[in-house]
């Protein structure tokens, strides 16, 4: 038998790995050793003409990168000649020579007006001051404005330069306030006017004004926002059977206002809106801004008017109003005829001649006053210049409304259909 002895191929035979031999370049520094540092020659401040060209020659660029690209200026010094120009004087060696003596001469010039100085504390921009008070989104552009935004830098329409340019064309003496015309036109009254116009709910010629006490244009055009309306339909009137010893309106003397009569307990129970298919529940906010509309003395009872609604209050009460007032007066005294004219048209309270007013006899001992005005206690001074004393008073009726069968003491809501 014989054996076979195989060798393995000799590339296939591991070889001991050895570490790779650095071999020193004599070419390159020995990093193990800081390089020596390099003195540099002490300054002359007093440096010779001759000396900058020098420098400027040893540091001149090499002719294959003069011509590189992207370089404006390759660091030689212009020569004039080799671009077929007439060669310079030597007071033209920069390029940039008459530049500067063109500014010199500028500067040897007379110089220009200086602006006047800006008055401290006065503010001399064309836009206004941007207002707290009002949204950022109704504040004119600090800078200008885009005209595809709606703002124009002369006429602005909008934001507090608008406002500030309005105000600026009124004539606040010769024009009526915003609330009175409001009002004069019937679509509030002047404390609801006040109101809306500092809730920013006017705009006057498309421009919210929110500004008390200002001054319109008696033809200005005059747009109230909706949230103005919704809040005035919200607005409730009640008519209060008021019996003696109550006051109309703020509480004096120690007598109290007929408004702490105005309570669940106290409405009447043959109210119609309490027997409808929703009927109309007594809430709080009804006695906000709950004011009476007419007063009525702290001896006399009868119907009085409490309203939220500043239209009704000045149909009621206005300077111009004409609405009629029906009284009943029990009276102690003879009356003449003579004196029966003068009641239905011949007294004067005050200096003032009162308005024509219907006086006849109910019954033998009362009396029935129809009235279009109310001063202070005016049936009970009118009687006495006749030589009458009242002994009870009561209000039947304001406008086409009446008491009817309310209880004293006791009151009930404005129905929709109903007008004074």
């Amino acid at each position: 038998m014989t054996t076979l002895k195989l060798t393995k191929n000799p590339s296939e035979t591991p070889v001991a790995k050895k570490s790779p031999v650095r071999r020193v370049d004599p070419a390159k520094r020995d990093r193990t050793v800081a390089p020596p540092k390099v003195a540099m020659p002490a300054r002359d401040e007093k440096v010779t003409a001759q000396q900058h060209s020098e420098h400027r020659e040893n540091f001149a660029p090499t002719a294959s990168k003069a011509g590189q690209r992207n370089h404006r200026h390759d660091g030689t010094m212009y020569n004039s000649s080799a671009h077929g120009s007439p060669a310079k004087t030597d007071t033209d060696t920069r390029p940039t020579a008459k530049l500067y003596e063109t500014r010199n001469e500028n500067r040897n010039e007379t110089p220009k007006e200086s602006k006047p100085a800006k008055p401290h504390g006065v503010d001399t921009r064309t836009t206004p001051r941007a207002s707290r008070e009002e949204p950022q989104y109704r504040q004119a552009p600090r800078r200008g404005g885009k005209v595809r935004d709606g703002y124009d830098a002369e006429t602005p329409t909008y934001g507090a330069a608008a406002k500030a340019a309005y105000q600026s064309t009124t004539t606040p003496t010769d024009q009526p306030r915003l609330s009175k015309v409001m009002a004069e036109r019937g679509i509030c009254s002047r404390r609801e006017a006040d109101e809306w116009i500092a809730n920013g709910w006017v705009m006057v010629n498309g421009i919210i004004t929110d500004t008390l006490g200002s001054r319109i244009n008696p033809d200005a055009e005059i747009v109230i926002s909706s949230y103005a309306y919704e809040t005035q339909a919200e607005s409730v009137t009640i008519i209060l059977h008021k019996p003696v010893g109550y006051v109309s309106g703020q509480a004096e003397d120690g007598y109290q206002p007929a408004i702490v009569l105005v309570h669940p307990e106290n409405q009447w129970e043959d109210d119609p809106l309490l027997h409808t298919h929703q009927p109309k529940e007594f809430e709080r906010r009804f006695l906000h801004g709950l004011a009476p509309a007419g007063r009525l003395d702290i001896d006399s009872t009868g119907m009085l008017v409490l309203t939220q609604d500043g239209r009704i209050a000045r149909h009621l009460i206005g300077e111009d109003s004409n609405v009629e007032k029906e009284y009943l007066v029990r009276v102690e005294g003879e009356l003449s005829d003579a004196d029966m004219k003068r009641l239905n048209f011949g007294l004067s309270l005050d200096g003032d001649k009162l308005k024509p007013a219907k006086v006849s006899w109910q019954n033998e001992d009362q009396l029935r006053f129809v009235l279009r005005e109310g001063k202070k206690r005016q049936i009970r001074r009118m009687c006495e210049m006749v030589g009458l004393h009242v002994v009870g008073l009561k209000r039947v009726r304001i406008g086409s409304i009446s008491l009817g069968k309310l209880p004293v003491g006791e009151w009930r809501y404005l129905r929709p259909e109903e007008k004074f």
